[in-house]
């Protein structure tokens, strides 16, 4: 299969363009950063360096396609993550219908059949929605991703300073994780093996509470006292305005958590969980925080 791959080769681009190529695909990659074209080209696949604001780079780059993997990646740098969000799932939706494309995996985040009360995700309910009114799709899934692993290291700075984990969710509520490795290897998936018509498939590696996540992550950086408790969102607010976040960035961050307290954000998840989950636990990914932990240490 002729396969376009968005998102360059970050933490779910890269297992995904080396199981494609390996299972004999052909693959192009897009990516914005030029000095990323000879890691693409290492791993077998064709790269196409531009800009997904750039609609007619992104029509050249899918025509001739069979499907398209297609991602915002994430920035939350930008003074409104959720509008900028919106505003590259339209020039992908632009550039999809333009090109013919006929076939469409997307991924997208668990909370997005929630249009308001999710922070930063709501930007993938838009898109979704633009997505599902595109003419012309034989095929679209909505790869719904979980909780990724890599979020935690947000949390070594705090660790290393406080000794404890604190956000406005925590203790005894329940996340649900998933690896860019498992991300990957369900669009590998469906990239191969769509079935026509609308899908949503959710993504999930494991689930934990707070209390247990900190638990294994405190035991792996040799810290078994490690706790994370709850705050309120006034106080996850202040907390990251004066560590800098702009205040409207801020505020998407702790809506988006504050459904996790909630439950609001793993809603749907809980009602279509997926039949098998991922590989990567927690107690793998836990070697893996305390590698990144006992580096930053070090320095």
């Amino acid at each position: 299969m002729n396969i376009v791959i968005t998102g360059s080769l970050g933490h779910i681009g890269q297992p995904l363009t080396a199981e494609l190529v390996q299972k004999g695909h052909t693959v192009t990659v897009i990516s914005s950063n030029p000095e990323r074209q000879g890691a693409i080209e290492a791993l077998g696949a064709t790269a196409a360096i531009g800009s997904v604001e750039d609609v007619d780079f992104l029509v050249a780059t899918f025509t001739g396609a069979d499907v398209v993997h297609a991602m915002v990646p994430p920035k939350n740098s930008v003074p409104d993550p959720i509008a900028r969000t919106a505003k590259l799932g339209e020039c992908l939706v632009q550039a999809l219908a333009l090109s013919g494309i006929k076939r469409v995996v997307y991924v997208s985040s668990y909370g997005s059949d929630l249009d308001k009360g999710t922070g930063l995700i709501v930007g993938h309910h838009h898109v979704e929605n633009a997505l599902n009114a595109l003419p012309g799709l034989e095929a679209l899934t909505h790869l719904r991703a979980t909780y990724i692993y890599y979020n935690l290291y947000a949390y070594v700075g705090m660790i290393k300073a406080t000794g404890f984990i604190a956000a406005n969710y925590g203790d005894d509520d329940r996340v649900v994780l998933v690896s860019p490795k498992d991300i990957a290897a369900a669009a590998a998936d469906e990239l191969v093996n769509q079935s026509n018509g609308r899908h949503i498939r959710y993504v999930a590696s494991d689930e934990r509470t707070c209390k247990e996540i900190a638990q294994l992550l405190g035991a792996a950086i040799g810290k078994p006292d490690l706790t994370w408790v709850t705050t309120t969102d006034e106080q996850m607010q202040n907390g990251m305005e004066a560590n800098g976040v702009p205040p409207n960035v801020a505020a998407q961050l702790v809506e988006m958590y504050g459904a996790c307290h909630t439950g609001s954000l793993h809603h749907d998840y809980d009602l279509h969980k997926p039949a098998v989950m991922g590989k990567v636990k927690l107690e793998d990914f836990a070697q893996e925080f305390a590698a990144v932990f006992n580096q930053n240490e070090q320095r």
